[in-house]
């Protein structure tokens, strides 16, 4: 994968980051600085960490997928891609969990980070080098959560469907780009 590829991979994994600190925005009105750079941080490890762990397990099952691994990274894409677009169209109940203890703060990165995993196998399967890759979805996935908790007010009635369908349509279209 080139650099811009690699960005569009990092912003549509870093819109989960951006919706779950746009939600936190919305509600925290005490330490709002503090609370936001805590949530970014943690926001911005994770998806960093995510994929490496992803890259170097599919390292473990690499020399029996070498044959197809673009059908691999083409599916998982694909998968992702639809998986964004799909939940964006289920209802939701609207919970306000208002959190930033540290176990918060681990189960949110977590959490939102499981896609990043199944990028970063995919990222192998694709003979990509994962260290800049990692680096540039933690940082830009830090900024969109900064982005996404100072204007949960601002932005109170923009709808976060259309990030959700944009990260999903952005994933189809890097699994497309994957068969050829």
């Amino acid at each position: 994968m080139n650099i811009f590829e690699i960005i569009l991979l990092a912003i549509a994994l870093g819109i989960d980051c951006c919706v779950v600190s746009f939600s936190q925005g919305l509600i925290f009105t005490s330490n709002r600085r503090k609370n936001s750079f805590l949530l970014a941080l943690t926001m911005g490890t994770f998806q960093g960490l995510m994929p490496v762990v992803g890259y170097f397990f599919a390292n473990l099952i690499s020399k029996y997928v070498e044959n197809f691994a673009h059908i691999l990274v083409f599916a998982i894409f694909l998968i992702l891609g639809i998986k964004f677009i799909f939940e964006t169209f289920q209802e939701k109940k609207e919970e306000k969990i208002c959190c930033i203890g540290f176990t918060c703060l681990i189960s949110m990165g977590i959490a939102t980070s499981i896609d990043a995993l199944a990028a970063g196998a995919s990222l192998n399967f694709a003979g990509t080098k994962i260290f800049i890759p990692a680096i540039i979805i933690g940082i830009i996935s830090f900024y969109m959560s900064l982005f996404g908790f100072w204007f949960g007010n601002t932005f109170r009635k923009f709808p976060s469907k259309i990030l959700e369908i944009s990260g999903g349509i952005i994933l189809i279209a890097l699994a497309i780009k994957a068969l050829f």
